[in-house]
């Protein structure tokens, strides 16, 4: 993934992990995010931070009935160095500039009424 290339999106990076019970709490919420109509820029990329083992991200996914979002590794560790990554899961918000203007260290309900208006403002 290269960023640049999503330029005038609003961009939301989760980081998670098979292991990471928050992050199977926080996954559905995030897969009905980006299920919401309202937002037009929205682009997620959720990002699974284990060695690389598609079978057991999908098993991950299948089991949440994750319907939206798609897998992307990290696989050379580019994200964690570049977004000083301290654990999962952590959501970083990258403005249509390009920007991070917030970050989310633990879990969150991506579907909060309040969470979701301010989210809009950046669409």
């Amino acid at each position: 993934i290269d960023l640049k290339d999503y330029n005038g999106k609003l961009i939301i990076i989760n980081f998670w992990a098979t292991w990471c019970a928050p992050c199977k709490k926080e996954m559905p919420s995030l897969d009905n995010l980006y299920q919401n109509k309202n937002f037009k820029n929205l682009q997620i990329f959720a990002v699974n931070m284990e060695e690389p083992n598609r079978s057991n991200a999908k098993s991950f996914f299948d089991n949440l009935d994750i319907k939206k979002l798609s897998i992307f590794f990290d696989n050379n560790s580019n994200f964690v160095k570049e977004f000083k990554l301290r654990g999962v899961p952590t959501t970083i918000f990258i403005n249509k500039n390009g920007e991070e203007f917030a970050r989310i260290i633990g879990e969150i309900n991506f579907e909060e009424k309040k969470f979701v208006k301010w989210l809009l403002k950046y669409d």
